[in-house]
């Protein structure tokens, strides 16, 4: 499977141009603005002033600011180039899951998979920064092609296809796996033909949280197969009822997140690092310790603490969570409809709901993030302004570039690395235990009739043949 071309009459962010005018208008503008005042107030003032003062002191010292600025640009698109010609190298394959006629096994073994798709990499300072070397990622895809649901994995590199379908095999034996064309190829950024939605997940809270899991849904247990109540149920439910002019894609994009310092490839700079979500989770932890811990009342005493049953469920939840695999996460879905189709009434909004099982009013949820469509006051704006063609015209056009950015960014399962690294968006932490309860392969308590399962099970062949 080729990478896709790029989205034709849009402003992606692989331009250099546009690049470049993000890192450098602050400071340019910021000079320009000093020379200014520092003009102004030097021309009214015949004594000068501090702004003019600031203005000698910033020209005098350029020769120590300004290297370090264009070295701090110059690094940042060496990265870039870096990491796009490593991207552009890959050679992606995106693999379909069959489902077996019967799945007997608990999303653990989705957990077990996930394990084993944690592949943090090892490389030199030299690979990174002068070979561009990457991190792997992959993509968990559930889909609704005209109501007929469908599970894929996303390996962006041919190498990894092997050890993806060996843990799949490992976990459900009956499973089918096959290499396929990409779904989105029947999708173009033709709007005369498609109409399109996109958006982002995000999280309520902070991602120490957890969100609610098959574990809280009791699916850890050993229980009959119709007593089961399976999270996931509610998103194929809602795939599987879209009509057949009607498509649906969520896109799970998932990278093993460990310390992120300038040997791992993620710190900008030397000698940085970015804040560690485990020894944030651990201090949340404290916090809730302390705040259950009564202060003493005379000077001396000890207390102990005396935590709530909700306390004591947030610890307890956040101690799961930070002893399981985390992963850097974004969820991005599409919704896609024919023109002459239209848009179903629930459509959208059943996308929007089809992830609130994972909420907990205690710890955390999925809320809607950025999203391919103007704003409610843009939209207002736009009712004000119907009779101003113009106006209407480049809201439009504006639309317009939002979803072709999106559906490129789709197609191509970029975030974590160009052409769209966090795009509109920043990953947030999951561990495996929640990636397991959101994508996994349910059994028997899933009803819905257009999942796509194996329509026989496989067997070996008798010993005994001729040859």
């Amino acid at each position: 499977m080729a990478l896709v071309p790029p989205s034709p009459e849009s402003k992606t962010p692989n331009n250099i141009f546009f690049r470049l005018l993000e890192d450098l208008w602050l400071p340019v503008v910021l000079l320009l603005a000093t020379a200014a005042l520092g003009w102004w107030v030097n021309a009214r003032f015949t004594f000068g002033g501090p702004l003019w003062l600031a203005f000698r002191y910033l020209v005098r010292f350029g020769p120590i600011w300004l290297p370090l600025l264009l070295f701090y640009i110059w690094w940042k698109e060496w990265l870039y180039y870096l990491r796009s010609r490593s991207v552009a190298e890959l050679t992606p394959v995106l693999l379909e899951i069959k489902l077996p006629r019967e799945v007997l096994r608990s999303p653990l073994a989705m957990e077990v998979i996930f394990s084993h798709l944690y592949q943090t990499g090892a490389a030199s300072h030299l690979e990174q920064y002068w070979e561009g070397k990457l991190r792997p990622w992959f993509s968990l895809e559930l889909c609704s092609l005209g109501g007929s649901v469908r599970f894929f994995v996303y390996s962006p590199d041919r190498k990894w296809r092997d050890l993806v379908e060996a843990q799949f095999y490992a976990q459900y034996p009956e499973a089918v796996i096959t290499e396929v064309p990409d779904y989105t190829d029947r999708v173009s950024y033709d709007f005369s033909r498609f109409w399109m939605w996109g958006t982002y997940f995000s999280l309520i809270k902070d991602d120490v949280y957890p969100l609610k899991t098959y574990i809280d849904y009791g699916l850890d247990k050993p229980a009959e197969e119709e007593e089961k109540v399976d999270p996931l149920t509610a998103t194929l439910e809602y795939l599987g009822s879209l009509k057949p002019h009607e498509q649906c894609w969520i896109q799970i994009l998932i990278q093993a997140h460990k310390k992120e310092d300038f040997q791992g490839g993620f710190a900008p700079l030397p000698f940085t690092e970015k804040p560690n979500w485990k020894g944030a989770a651990e201090k949340e932890i404290e916090k809730i310790r302390e705040a259950a811990t009564p202060k003493p009342k005379k000077e001396g005493q000890f207390s102990f603490p005396n935590p709530t049953k909700g306390q004591v469920e947030k610890i307890a939840a956040l101690e799961r969570s930070i002893a399981k695999y985390p992963f850097k996460t974004m969820i991005r879905t599409m919704y896609v409809t024919t023109t002459e189709g239209g848009i179903g009434p629930a459509s959208i909004p059943g996308l929007i709901a089809s992830v609130r099982q994972y909420n907990s009013q205690e710890l955390n949820g999925l809320k809607l993030g950025w999203f391919t469509d103007h704003s409610d006051f843009v939209k207002d704006l736009r009712i004000i302004f119907s009779w101003f063609g113009p106006f209407q015209r480049y809201l439009e056009e504006r639309a317009n570039v939002m979803r072709r950015q999106m559906l490129d960014a789709y197609k191509r399962r970029s975030f974590f690395y160009p052409p769209y690294k966090n795009f509109h968006a920043q990953p947030f932490i999951l561990n495996s235990e929640e990636l397991a309860t959101m994508f996994h392969l349910p059994g028997r308590v899933a009803t819905t009739p257009t999942l796509q399962k194996v329509e026989s099970k496989r067997a070996e062949a008798p010993s005994n043949l001729p040859l």
